[in-house]
């Protein structure tokens, strides 16, 4: 019944995340983050898709199935916001 989209939803995040640390980091190395906000908004998607991340892993990984749909579902207005 539930946990249609949280291995889905991992596993894209991985790779979002990635590609968000990647942006960051080279923003810092190039020393553009002080002139631009592309770094603030790639932080603020890091931690969204790092909190989507952890409510997706909880609902794989917990038993009780009122709080899997809840993880998922919040895992998913995470991923999507």
């Amino acid at each position: 019944m539930s946990n249609k989209t949280s291995s889905p939803i991992l596993s894209a995040n991985e790779n979002l995340l990635g590609s968000c640390l990647f942006v960051i980091t080279s923003l810092h190395v190039s020393n553009k983050s002080e002139s631009t906000l592309i770094d603030e908004f790639a932080s603020f998607v890091t931690l969204l898709l790092s909190f989507s991340s952890l409510f997706s892993f909880f609902s794989i990984k917990t038993i009780k199935i009122n709080h899997k749909v809840i993880f998922e579902r919040i895992a998913d207005v995470l991923f999507i916001a």
